[in-house]
């Protein structure tokens, strides 16, 4: 990327985090190429190289004018617990940079870790969640956790549902990024889903026919992505209307986990399985995985959240390609999964596609966006 285009984006960036949390309206402005973006939990730096990579970028470090980017959620906690407060910054500075694009030219979408901001963490501080995090430091040591220091560790901090939460999947967490998210959510800035057509939904990890019953859609409309992506906003739209304090729950899509309740459920944390072993597990919402059987007929649903390693674990077993756009149709009973962009697809077959292709693990060369109109990878800049 030419230094001196991400200089500008980052320039951009740090203007609209001095300004505190903020959103721009939608411009309607014609847009002529929608992409989608699979999780970026990745160096802000990463994130804009992908996005150069592609030709998405103006030359004042924002989006091309008629380019709308469609982000699927999970914007915060990765890398070692050593960079944790640069990792803190970058996640916030790519949140900002988002929001200061108009609100249909940068489609936010929710992720598990960005609802943790006002899930879990939303009754801490900095300061009780530092002392929190440097007691899950000392206790956290993978699946070899000692069972009783987690269980004293849950019992002074009964917000959160595991040492590791605290240790590793919301390690960056800051009072600062929360403000950030409630101000998006209540500018209703933040979304659960975006309808890109007709039939193409896009969201953080899917939804079946039971969450969509759930939700009170009638199942003549559950093909119908306009339908079924307001129905969802509904829901998170009126929960965050009723929100005062405490944890946000989205009823029947969204349930923050605790101490005597255990992880988080619902439709940003859940990920398809064919494994003997959740034969229970995906029975019933909210959860935390779902039979790719009960995929609504007839929708295609771009998504995030599940890594080719963790498909090919619990769906199809195969090689696995960081990067790459992957997709899996599902006729009522049969389920094919394989990498690249879907194939075309009836009314008789529900299809996803996945875009989280481990941002900061590979190569930015690699990594692969999604073109919302032809349905496949969007092409390389020359």
């Amino acid at each position: 990327m030419d230094d001196g285009l991400l200089r500008k984006a980052l320039a951009r960036a740090d203007a609209a985090l001095a300004k505190g949390p903020h959103a721009l309206a939608a411009d309607g402005q014609r847009r002529t190429l929608h992409v989608a973006m699979g999780d970026p939990q990745a160096d802000f730096d990463r994130v804009l190289s992908i996005l150069a990579l592609h030709g998405l970028l103006d030359g004042d470090g924002g989006l091309r004018p008629d380019v709308c980017l469609v982000s699927v959620g999970d914007y915060f906690d990765w890398g070692p617990a050593a960079d944790r407060e640069r990792v803190a910054r970058s996640a916030l500075r790519l949140v900002a940079w988002l929001a200061s694009h108009p609100a249909d030219q940068a489609v936010m979408l929710l992720g598990n870790h960005d609802l943790g901001r006002v899930g879990e963490m939303a009754d801490f501080t900095d300061a009780t969640f530092r002392a929190a995090q440097v007691e899950a430091d000392r206790v956290y040591a993978g699946d070899d956790t000692d069972a009783a220091a987690e269980r004293a560790f849950l019992q002074r901090w009964p917000a959160l549902p595991s040492v590791e939460l605290a240790a590793r999947d919301f390690s960056t967490w800051t009072g600062e990024q929360r403000e950030w998210v409630e101000h998006l959510l209540r500018a209703r800035r933040f979304r659960v889903a975006h309808a890109a057509g007709d039939s193409l939904l896009v969201l953080h990890a899917g939804v079946t026919r039971e969450d969509l019953q759930v939700v009170g859609l009638e199942p003549g409309r559950w093909a119908e992505a306009r339908a079924v992506a307001e129905a969802l906003n509904g829901v998170m739209d009126r929960a965050v209307a009723a929100w005062k304090d405490g944890p946000l729950v989205l009823p029947g899509l969204h349930h923050p986990g605790n101490a005597k309740d255990g992880e988080g459920l619902g439709i940003f944390y859940q990920r398809p399985s064919l494994a003997a072993e959740d034969a229970e597990r995906v029975r019933g919402t909210p959860r935390r995985r779902f039979d790719p059987r009960r995929l609504p007929l007839g929708l295609a649903q771009v998504v995030g959240h599940t890594r080719d390693k963790r498909v090919r674990e619990l769906v199809s077993p195969g090689p696995v390609r960081d990067g790459v756009l992957r997709h899996l149709v599902m006729d009522g009973t049969r389920v094919d999964y394989a990498h690249g962009p879907p194939p075309v697809t009836g009314p008789g077959e529900a299809v996803m596609v996945f875009t989280d292709g481990a941002m900061r693990e590979g190569r930015a060369e690699d990594f692969e966006l999604f073109d919302l109109d032809a349905r496949r990878a969007v092409s390389r800049a020359s």
